[in-house]
């Protein structure tokens, strides 16, 4: 094999590997959606779960969707999907607590915000794959030879700007 059959190689596992990143980005929150979804219509046909979650995987649940939520959305998104808070003393606090767990365990990221607004989202893991500075640069160069590829030769239309009369112009 030549330089360019690998460089062909590279580039065609780097463009699979992020269609694949994104297809599991795309799946984790239709994953959290249908959960959601579920809950909600099993508890409206009264059924209930034959395995009861606890607080913290029913948290993970909703959190799947991958959607920056506030603890009071969370708690929001629990009731939706039936689970029962009812059991707890201050059910805001429990959401609280199991958050800033779930944020020191890594599982999920704390997301500053305006005060008394801050929200939490779900922390994707970390990329396996080690990528060198030679294979940063060919990611960069192979993204500015596919924008040059989608170049044309008209220029681009400046938006029009109105032009004021000078003063002591007729026209």
């Amino acid at each position: 094999m030549t330089s360019a059959d690998y460089r062909t190689a590279l580039t065609s596992a780097i463009k699979e590997y992020e269609a694949l990143g994104e297809q599991r980005r795309e799946i984790d929150k239709r994953l959290g959606e249908l959960a959601q979804t579920i809950g909600t219509l099993s508890r409206l046909l009264g059924l209930t779960p034959t395995v009861p979650l606890g607080l913290t995987d029913a948290i993970r649940l909703v959190m799947r969707t991958g959607v920056p939520l506030t603890p009071t959305e969370v708690r929001e998104r629990l009731q939706g999907i039936g689970f029962d808070l009812g059991k707890y003393a201050n059910d805001l606090a429990a959401v609280h607590t199991i958050l800033k767990r779930l944020n020191s365990s890594g599982e999920l990221r704390f997301v500053p915000r305006a005060p008394g607004k801050h929200q939490y989202t779900l922390n994707r893991p970390t990329t396996p794959v080690v990528l060198g500075p030679d294979i940063a640069a060919f990611m960069r160069d192979a993204r500015l030879e596919r924008e040059a590829m989608q170049a044309t030769d008209e220029p681009r239309s400046r938006p029009r700007t109105p032009r004021t009369k000078r003063a002591g112009r007729t026209g």
